[in-house]
């Protein structure tokens, strides 16, 4: 599977982290759940509780896992379709409230760069998910696509502070 979404039904957001491009893959994938950011917006665990993980192999799962009324809550997020270190991984991705056949796809490119690293993330296939889904917010797509990107934006943010805190930049 890969990642050739059209425009109209992707969101794409770029951030520069300033450690080498395996430092970067091993950040987010090994420590994903230490800059995946909390809250409602971010996780379907409520507060602070609960770890986002993935497995690192092609079908490894993407999701958060958390303990609600002494049981343990498991919520798929993905499933890996691949796994390239430190390049390249591409994951399905589906909202809590996607039906079974309803998912979209996420590529995330780590590229060497002055400083560091260039993390890119492309979340596509919105197209596939209809206009009225409550994942969409009421929003026209266009609106819809930004939301998505400032969440990105938001999440990326945070994989680059928990880089810059890892170690010191690149020279």
């Amino acid at each position: 599977m890969s990642s050739t979404g059209k425009p109209g039904d992707q969101a794409r957001v770029t951030v520069s982290v300033a450690v080498p491009p395996a430092e970067a893959w091993r950040l987010f994938t090994t420590e994903i759940d230490l800059w995946w950011r909390r809250g409602r917006r971010f996780r379907n665990a409520p507060g602070d509780r609960g770890i986002v993980a993935l497995e690192p192999r092609v079908g490894g799962r993407v999701f958060e896992s958390y303990t609600i009324d002494g049981g343990e809550q498991v919520v798929e997020i993905g499933r890996i379709h691949e796994w390239q270190p430190p390049e390249r991984l591409c994951f399905a991705w589906r909202a809590a409230n996607f039906a079974p056949h309803e998912w979209t796809e996420v590529e995330v490119r780590f590229e060497a760069a002055p400083g560091g690293t260039r993390v890119t993330v492309l979340h596509c296939g919105w197209g596939a998910i209809r206009p009225d889904h409550p994942a969409r917010h009421g929003l026209a797509p266009a609106a819809f696509l930004r939301m998505m990107g400032l969440w990105w934006g938001d999440q990326l943010t945070s994989l680059r502070l928990r880089a810059a805190r890892s170690r010191p930049p690149v020279a």
